[in-house]
């Protein structure tokens, strides 16, 4: 977004009417005698103007400081010099040009103190943009002026400085109100992740502890090799998901999400549970990926693998990751023994697995494909970069 349209309109506003005040400063004191030049009387309101425009501009409202600094940071010490420099052009136009417009000098300097300073700092500028202005009216006796340079420009001053903590209050409570949202949104994960754990965790490692009671059972009283072997695979099976449990309790605590770098652990494990060999091959140059982008990865190739037990009859799996530099793409292959045909859309029994894959890809912007290959299944997915 172009800092012209992150402007506020009525900063823009404002700028504009700045610019017409120095306009108005320009024209009405050039044509107000004594005017500006190189005379006796016309070069004390030649620097005067000067000095008025060129500290105006240079202290030019840039943000305000911290509310309720009591030291002034180094930005706002250059703009109350700027300021002071503003006043002082406008005590010398007040001098050698009474009848000009020497009164903008101090009501600018009250804008500019009510929009960027603190209360301190600015009731102490407000004071040195209008008191050497009413004291010297009234000691010439003239009390209408005295007045347009205190009474008047102090309720400007008040008014700009209501809305600017207005404005403070509503942006104290804008962050408030987001900081409550993430707070229960981090409230709700918590929730979630003792459920998961309570539920779903204990009940997984109940049930591996009792297929390991009766995998012992069965081999202690001589059981078929084969049942024992089916036993303690359901068992790998139930650690396994005991551990999928467990990351998805850390995720929904905000722990970090498992991406490409845990592919290879993904891999051993499950070579083990299903006595397959499973090779990883990375390609390119690894970048790092969003949160969201890491999680597909890693789930899309877990739900492969476990079709890939489900319902392949495999002999080994390939899992590659190319980083290309438009897309990251991950492949899962199964490859099954020469002249036994794969299996008929092994994944499209697979329920929500497919589905769900493929909505995560296209969430991303990426895509999903999975097809049958000569020997096996081929799950492809593709994620921008």
């Amino acid at each position: 977004m172009s800092s012209a349209s992150s402007t506020p309109t009525e900063a823009r506003v404002l700028r504009s009417i700045g610019a017409g005040w120095l306009v108005v400063l320009v024209v009405f004191t050039a044509t107000t005698a004594p005017q500006p030049g190189l005379s006796a009387h016309g070069l004390p309101v030649l620097a005067g103007a000067t000095l008025m425009a060129v500290c105006a501009v240079l202290g030019r409202p840039r943000g305000g400081g911290p509310p309720g600094a009591r030291t002034l940071s180094p930005a706002q010490g250059r703009q109350m010099t700027l300021l002071l420099g503003v006043v002082a052009g406008a005590v010398l136009l007040a001098i050698y040009q009474p009848n000009g417009v020497w009164l903008a000098g101090p009501y600018y300097v009250a804008i500019v103190a009510a929009s960027t300073l603190d209360r301190r700092w600015g009731a102490v500028m407000l004071t040195a943009g209008t008191a050497p202005f009413t004291l010297g009216a009234l000691v010439q006796g003239r009390f209408d002026t005295a007045l347009s340079a205190s009474v008047a420009i102090i309720p400007w001053y008040l008014i700009l400085r209501l809305m600017r903590m207005l404005g403070e209050r509503n942006r104290e409570l804008e962050a408030s109100r987001t900081a409550a949202v993430e707070a229960a949104a981090q409230a709700e994960r918590a929730r979630i992740a003792r459920e998961l754990h309570d539920v779903l965790a204990h009940s997984l490692s109940a049930l591996a502890l009792q297929l390991e009671s009766t995998r012992l059972l069965a081999r202690d009283r001589g059981a078929n090799p084969q049942l024992i072997g089916a036993i303690e695979q359901a068992h790998a099976l139930a650690a396994g998901g005991l551990d999928d449990a467990r990351r998805a309790v850390a995720v929904a605590r905000g722990e970090e999400l498992p991406g490409p770098e845990r592919l290879a652990a993904l891999a051993g494990a499950f070579g083990e549970q299903a006595g397959l060999p499973v090779a990883v091959a990375v390609h390119g140059e690894p970048r790092e990926l969003s949160a969201e982008a890491r999680l597909a990865v890693y789930r899309t190739a877990q739900e492969a693998l476990t079709n890939v037990r489900r319902h392949a009859a495999a002999e080994r799996v390939q899992i590659s990751v190319d980083y290309l530099p438009a897309l990251t793409v991950l492949v899962v292959e199964n490859h099954g023994a020469a002249g036994v045909p794969p299996p008929a859309a092994p994944l499209q029994s697979a329920g929500h697995g497919l589905a769900g894959m493929r909505e995560r890809a296209r969430l991303l912007g990426g895509e999903l494909l999975a097809s049958p290959t000569d020997r096996g299944f081929r799950v492809e997915l593709r994620l921008p970069a």
